[in-house]
């Protein structure tokens, strides 16, 4: 069974791998193969013959599951026809609304589709809406200008309320960047087929049963939404016991799963000290509460409940702390949103109960695959988040490691009822010990394949954290959440000053130098090496030469970023949406144009695409910055780039008194004529002229730094938003002969105020590159001015439509677009 259930999990991963479905034919043939090999299993029992027999079986029937599920969620999709256009839907919110700046983010369930013009919109079951203009929010403005005053106010929406609403929608798409969130994966994940926007203000109280935006049902009775109000309800009472306390979030994460309340600032902290799991309904916390929910549940009914009922004779005390373990570790799960580490513990205690109760002594590697077939068959995705291979690889560690090391729970038993108690304590510290310092080593490779990094710090964190927060923190956040008002005001108030001393070590530790170790994302050969050599290190007493196994790491901890050869540089047009980030790599410098737009006070062009992507390659500096102009979506990330990454110089065309030259270091502003060279590859910066800056008559996009980067025959323009003005003084000017390019970024992102074709002509590109965003706000490019290009045989790409673009430029230009070399089935074709 084993081999079956892990050949499930190989096929289910090759799915999700795929660039797009199988046929129709392979769901016959792969079916038929499956149960010839599973006979053929059954008849051979050698277990050389029968294993492999039974993998490849398990691998089909993976696969083939996997392709069901998937095909299924992909055929609820918005059909593209109908993206933009207002439909009205009736429905409930699902899940808990998420409260932002620009308004509130909520996902909706489709009960019913209102009948436009004679016809039913095909509108997905499940979307996710915004509801933007609350009292915070201001629309965003085009080109620096002044942000419209905010429009309306948005209403307190509550899970299980049923709705009228007019939304627009469009297909699910997001930003598609090497080493990036797959944002598309998540929905699809979530079978969300569709997002969008609610359309205008919510009906006033009592208008008509007709009028658009109107809640219809105060709330509608399901098992869902009861759970769903529940969270709400204790995440309510949280934050009423707690206002305006820091770590009201992570209380709020430890309860009921909710981790939106914590805040990136302290995120980081925890993950670079190495208890980012503990932050959140971890397995760890719902074994914990089973244990002791079980623990009271046994100790009351061995006394009856102190009625003298001699309840142990009818049933067995600890067959009813099976019952009532199960039963609390289910319900916290249901809190949690049903994460896979959360589904994992889970499963595999409700495996151990039925064995307990049945008398049977189940092996734990059995549990273990009995747990991931389930995850598996309720959730294929699981495979392609982190969760999933942190969480089965620390049971799987501590499986392999504890191999002739651990007591066995009979002597552990007998140690303790003896006389002399505390040799046993002595031996469950030794144990505890042992069994951090196996997943601590055991996890490093998966840790940095997945992140490109490794607290060495998270053994003292770590130490120190887990017993604080599951044994202390998380009982006392429960306890505080379900009492009365007056009572869990104070007893709340106990965890959080517990995470607030927790939060001051972790600081004090996080400021070490060597608090983390930061390297590349290592290649398939480096990961498999160095787990080789783990799992030798961590063998079994009496295997021979184990300490040979630290050689396997020799490859990972000597892995070094990668530039490019000699002769040829790298420039990375980043998908951000609606909005510029450009990366040049030089042999030995790298220089980033622009920053990428302003989302949120949690998120930008910068912590969303860049910097992850800059240490997954290993990138710890930035020789240079150039920030064309002011614009949002030009620099929106700046600030959070130089807070979290070391900048050695910045040029800009930005005004004296922005935050964003405070921050900056070696700050030069943008003028015509500055150059330098690096590696022998030319950096021109072509305009602004100094003149401009003395003038107050233009916008900051007359200001955009124009940077033309030059090796042997080809080149790279970086345009910014510049208009037709600047171009006609480009293409009129003293630097004209430096304008023809290979690659031309188009400026302004295509608007109909540029990409003149005096200034085309001028540059004659081979390549124009868009970095636009999906069906923004403002059609860019706009249509003619991409059929401009098209008209003058220039080949042209934009990022909404390629993702990432990666062009290498020496003898010739080639170009990487990431949606097709990473292609995946869920990407829209």
């Amino acid at each position: 069974m084993r081999a079956l259930i892990i050949g499930f999990a190989i096929g289910v991963g090759l799915l999700q791998v795929q660039g797009q479905l199988p046929g129709a034919e392979w769901y016959a043939v792969g079916l038929v193969l499956a149960l010839l090999l599973g006979f053929t299993a059954w008849k051979f029992w050698q277990p050389f013959l029968r294993v492999p027999l039974l993998l490849t079986c398990g691998a089909w029937l993976g696969f083939l599951w996997a392709a069901s599920f998937a095909l299924y969620y992909l055929d609820q999709e918005l059909p593209k026809a109908w993206e933009g256009r207002d439909i009205t839907v009736i429905g409930t919110v699902a899940d808990l609304p998420a409260h932002t700046e620009q308004g509130v983010r909520f996902r909706f369930d489709v009960e019913q589709v209102v009948v436009q013009g004679g016809v039913k919109p095909p509108v997905p079951p499940r979307l996710t809406l915004s509801w933007y203009g609350n009292q915070r929010y201001q629309q965003p403005a085009e080109d620096g200008e002044q942000a419209a005053p905010p429009r309306m106010a948005v209403p307190d929406l509550r899970p299980g309320e049923r709705w009228r609403l007019q939304v627009r929608l469009k297909r699910p798409h997001g930003n598609a960047n090497p080493d990036g969130f797959d944002y598309e994966l998540w929905l699809l994940q979530d079978d969300v087929r569709a997002t969008g926007y609610v359309v205008g203000r919510p009906a006033a109280a009592g208008a008509a049963l007709t009028a658009l935006n109107r809640r219809v049902d105060d709330f509608v009775w399901t098992p869902s939404h009861m759970i769903d109000s529940a969270r709400g309800w204790l995440r309510d009472r949280i934050y009423a016991a707690l206002p305006e306390a820091p770590y009201a979030g992570v209380i709020a994460a430890l309860v009921m799963g909710d981790q939106r309340g914590i805040n990136q600032a302290d995120w980081t902290v925890f993950n670079r000290t190495g208890i980012g799991h503990l932050m959140a309904i971890s397995g760890l916390h719902i074994t914990m509460l089973a244990a002791l929910c079980g623990g009271l549940a046994s100790w009351l009914w061995r006394r009856s409940f102190f009625t003298g009922a001699q309840l142990p004779l009818r049933l067995p005390a600890q067959k009813v702390a099976v019952i009532v373990g199960m039963a609390a570790a289910f319900v916290y799960v249901l809190l949690a949103g049903f994460g896979v580490p959360a589904q994992r513990t889970l499963y595999m205690l409700i495996v151990v109960g039925i064995a307990f109760w049945r008398g049977r002594i189940v092996r734990v590697s059995v549990v273990q695959c009995l747990a991931l077939a389930l995850v598996l068959l309720l959730d294929p995705w699981a495979v392609l988040w982190p969760g999933f291979w942190l969480s089965f690889g620390a049971v799987a560690l501590l499986l392999y490691g504890s191999v002739g090391r651990m007591q066995p729970p009979q002597a552990m038993a007998a140690a303790a009822s003896r006389k002399h108690w505390w040799p046993a304590l002595l031996q469950r510290l030794k144990e505890a010990g042992y069994a951090q310092y196996v997943v601590t080593l055991g996890l490093v490779p998966l840790t940095v394949l997945l992140f490109g990094q490794y607290s060495l710090v998270s053994p003292i964190a770590n130490a120190v954290a887990i017993p604080l927060v599951s044994l202390v923190i998380t009982p006392l956040a429960l306890l505080g959440s379900v009492l009365p008002t007056v009572l869990a005001q104070f007893v709340l108030q106990i965890p959080h000053q517990l995470l607030v001393w927790l939060a001051d070590f972790l600081q004090v530790l996080n400021a070490m130098p060597w608090a983390v170790w930061q390297t590349p994302l290592p290649g398939a050969w480096m990961f498999a090496l160095a787990l080789g050599g783990t799992l030798l290190v961590l063998a079994p007493r009496g295997w021979p030469v184990r300490w040979l196994g630290l050689f396997g790491w020799l490859p990972l901890l000597l892995n070094a970023p990668v530039a490019p050869a000699e002769g040829s540089m790298r420039v990375t047009a980043f998908d951000v949406g609606q909005g510029m980030a450009v990366l040049v790599e030089t042999p030995g410098h790298r220089l980033l144009y622009d920053t990428g737009p302003y989302y949120t006070a949690e998120s930008d062009g910068a912590t969303r695409v860049i910097l992850p992507y800059l240490r997954a390659r290993g990138i710890d500096h930035l020789d240079r910055v150039v920030i064309s102009h002011n614009d949002n979506d030009h620099s929106g990330g700046a600030l959070s780039l130089f807070k979290n990454l070391p900048v050695d110089s910045v040029y800009s065309s930005l005004a004296t008194e922005s935050p964003i030259l405070r921050a900056a270091p070696a700050h030069t502003r943008c003028q015509a004529g500055q150059s330098w060279n690096w590696d022998g590859i030319g950096f021109t910066v072509l305009h602004p002229d100094a003149a401009s800056y003395d003038s107050d008559k233009w916008r900051p996009n007359a200001r955009s730094c124009v940077l033309k980067v030059q090796i042997g025959r080809q080149s790279v323009l970086l345009a910014g938003d510049i208009e037709a003005v600047q171009e006609d003084e480009l293409v009129s000017g003293p630097l004209a002969d430096r304008l023809p390019s290979t690659v031309l970024l188009a400026p302004h992102h295509g608007s109909g105020t540029s990409s003149t074709e005096p200034f085309m002509r001028a540059v004659r590109p081979e390549l124009a590159v868009f970095q636009v965003g999906y069906r923004n706000r403002f059609n860019h490019p706009k249509p003619e001015v991409y059929e401009r290009y098209g008209k003058l045989g220039i080949r042209r790409l934009r990022t909404d439509e390629t993702g990432a673009l990666t062009m290498t430029l020496g003898d010739q230009l080639q170009v990487e677009q990431y949606r097709k070399q990473h292609a995946r089935y869920w990407y829209e074709q």
